[in-house]
């Protein structure tokens, strides 16, 4: 079974920069298909990026394209979100997801952007 904690969340000024990370325990992440999703108040939850268990395949949502990139070190069962040039419509809480046999949610971390 695996546990995904987030961390990293922030409030940033527009046109400013963040790393998200989500740290991994227990057996199958390398096997993982990760993904980051994020929710804005009011809204439902929506995908933002993914990646394959090997790193080698990435998708972004078209808001994002660009401006963020997914990342993982199996290494380290660690998944990365870098977000550049952040807007107040990316203003949300972020969550990491894992798919492997079953589906995993972290508890997610904020991320605010102030215009």
């Amino acid at each position: 079974q695996l546990q995904l904690v987030e961390s990293g969340g922030a409030l940033v000024q527009r046109g400013g920069s963040l790393r998200l990370s989500c740290l991994a325990s227990g057996f199958g992440f390398k096997d993982a298909f990760m993904s980051w999703y994020r929710q804005a108040p009011g809204k439902e939850r929506e995908s933002v990026a993914s990646i394959t268990s090997t790193g080698t395949g990435t998708g972004y949502a078209d808001s994002v394209k660009g401006r963020f990139t997914i990342s993982r070190d199996n290494a380290k069962n660690t998944v990365y979100l870098q977000m550049n040039n952040l807007q107040p419509e990316d203003t949300a809480v972020y969550y990491c997801h894992a798919n492997f046999v079953n589906e995993y949610w972290g508890q997610g971390t904020q991320v605010t952007v102030s215009s």
